[in-house]
C-alpha cells in the first residue's frame, strides 16, 4: 500500500518497488481489490493500481505508529530485564 500512496501503480512497478515476488504481489493486490481497499483499473492490455479511499492510508500510519511506540517500550522492558539480571549476578 505504501508504494501506491504517492501515484498509481501497475503490477510491475509494484514489483519493482517491493522486491516481492510475482506471485506474492497478485495475491496481496487481489485480497486487497477485494476488500476494496485498493481499485484496479484496466487500461488496454495493463491493469494500474490505487489506493480506493485515502483514509486507508491513515489508518495504515495509525497502526504503524502505534506499534512503533509498543515496540520501544517492550525494547525497554527488555534491556531493564537485562540489566536486573546482570546486577543479580554481580
Amino acid at each position: 500500500m505504501c508504494c501506491l500512496k504517492p501515484s498509481v501503480k501497475n503490477a510491475t512497478e509494484i514489483i519493482a518497488a517491493t522486491g516481492l515476488g510475482q506471485a506474492n504481489v497478485s495475491k496481496h493486490l487481489k485480497v486487497l481489490t477485494q476488500a476494496g481497499i485498493v481499485k484496479r483499473t484496466p487500461i488496454g492490455v495493463s491493469v494500474i493500481y490505487e489506493i480506493a479511499d485515502p483514509i486507508c492510508l491513515r489508518l495504515c500510519e495509525l497502526v504503524c505508529d502505534r506499534l512503533t511506540v509498543r515496540l520501544q517500550e517492550q525494547s525497554q522492558q527488555l534491556g531493564n530485564l537485562k540489566s536486573l539480571a546482570t546486577s543479580k549476578k554481580l
